[in-house]
């Protein structure tokens, strides 16, 4: 049976039951003070408490499509390649673009020496235009240390998190970083810029890269501030072209918005396991002021279907199973889109996979390999 069936869940649940009403049948018995009676009670205790967890995280899991089987939950399980295809033509037929080995995570550990590894710096990046501030982190390829590069200007990808999220994910759990460094080192990416942050500069609030009326203008913060400050702070192209956003869930959902609403700023965008419509919960708050157009407008169905489609290229990837309507909603996003048209769009799923960091990171080499295709300096060098 698997990890998400309801026939475990209900087994575990029963379980779970039978445990407590057997520990307070059989506690009087175990009253004694004999050791036997001592053991007994501890056991008990123990295998009521580890069945209660059990019956809890199959619900829990269940319910956020964290893991969507036993070999997602080990680890286990196929880690083939993970093939991207295009939108089909307008003759159905479906196009392979690129294909990229999912077992391959990273690079090994950071070496010392920047020009070989390149270098991670923490930073804070504040908002001129909306005081906005967050911490996050800034990867430098190796070129950017080699004198054959001195006057490169390099591609800039900003990668967010889901909500809430720790910008030390993006290297501590994915290896963003170490994943690049692989790619670039087999030939698969050009050295780029990595800027890694988390989806919110306001928290606790969950802004969904919303520009709240009365509130954190964060749209404005990650569309003009954040480019603004890593242009100002390091050798990178200010060309649009040369500058993405990617991102998982909540950071996925940011990434695809920025790129549909200001194709002028970022118009490659990776969106892993995102979402099409901004959350609304007590996290969010009322992001759009009591507005419908606003809503709507943030609504990326309603985007597709109601405002001119931007010339974007972007990725979608995720799951077939196990991730709740990903399957169905990515889908129907994809027909939404207009082909021909100015927006091209490209897809990724695995069979299977849940919604975390195991499923991103088989995600993560390919993803980046197609990003780094559609990433273009026009003036590599000065």
């Amino acid at each position: 049976m698997g990890l998400t069936s309801h026939k475990v869940l209900a087994l575990t649940v029963l379980i779970a039951v039978v445990m407590m009403a057997g520990t307070v049948w059989l506690w009087p018995r175990l009253a004694k003070k004999t050791w036997q009676a001592v053991l007994g009670r501890i056991g008990m205790l123990l295998v009521t408490q580890l069945s209660v967890l059990a019956a809890l995280g199959l619900v829990s899991n269940n319910y956020f499509s964290f893991y969507s089987s036993w070999d997602d939950l080990l680890g286990s399980g196929d880690n083939g390649p993970v093939v991207i295809h295009n939108k089909a033509d307008a003759s159905g037929r479906l196009l392979v673009e690129t294909i990229g080995h999912a077992s391959v995570q990273g690079g090994g550990a950071m070496g010392r020496e920047p020009g070989k590894s390149g270098e991670i710096r923490k930073v804070r990046i504040d908002g001129a235009v909306t005081r906005l501030s967050t911490d996050g982190y800034v990867y430098l390829p190796p070129q950017y240390f080699q004198p054959e590069y001195a006057q490169k200007q390099f591609p800039v990808v900003i990668v967010s998190t889901g909500f809430p999220g720790l910008a030390e994910n993006l290297i501590t759990r994915f290896n963003y970083p170490g994943a690049a460094l692989k790619l670039l080192q087999d030939g698969k990416m050009q050295p780029t810029v990595m800027v890694l942050m988390r989806p919110s500069p306001a928290l606790p609030q969950d802004t969904e890269c919303e520009d709240i009326p009365g509130g954190a203008q964060s749209d404005t913060y990650f569309t003009k501030d954040v480019p603004s400050a890593i242009q100002a702070s390091f050798r990178v192209s200010t060309d649009p072209q040369a500058w993405a956003f990617m991102g998982n869930s909540t950071g996925g959902y940011c990434a695809l918005k920025l790129a549909m609403r200001h194709p002028d700023v970022f118009p490659t965008a990776v969106s892993l396991s995102g979402y099409y419509q901004a959350a609304d919960d007590p996290t969010t708050g009322d992001l759009f002021g009591g507005s419908k157009q606003r809503r709507d407008e943030a609504d990326l169905m309603w985007r597709l279907k109601n405002v001119p489609q931007p010339k974007v290229n972007v990725l979608l990837a995720g799951t077939k199973q196990g991730d709740g309507n990903y399957k169905h909603d990515t889908e129907a996003f994809i027909d939404a889109v207009q082909s021909p048209g100015p927006m091209k769009v490209s897809y990724s799923m695995l069979e299977t996979g849940g919604h975390n960091f195991e499923t991103w990171s088989k995600l993560l080499p390919s993803s980046l390999e197609w990003l780094s295709q559609h990433l273009k300096v026009p003036n590599p060098t000065v």
